[in-house]
């Protein structure tokens, strides 16, 4: 069982070079649990493409459970 997500992996700092320092967001759910990570990797293949990932590096990932 797999759980696929998205979160930030940066968080803004006006002070910080670029405006944005490391920080890990909260892990937010795109699809929930599934059986297999060909699935969860599949499911994370197509967030990415269709979400650019912005000044923050939010990216879809999973984890299994």
């Amino acid at each position: 069982m797999f759980k696929v997500y998205h979160r930030t992996w940066w968080r803004r700092n006006p002070r910080a070079p670029g405006g944005r320092e490391p920080g890990a967001g909260k892990k937010k759910t795109i699809k929930g649990f599934v059986a297999t990570e060909e699935e969860a990797r599949s499911i994370c293949k197509v967030w990415n493409a269709n979400h650019p990932e912005g000044l923050l590096s939010d990216r879809a990932e999973y984890e299994r459970r």
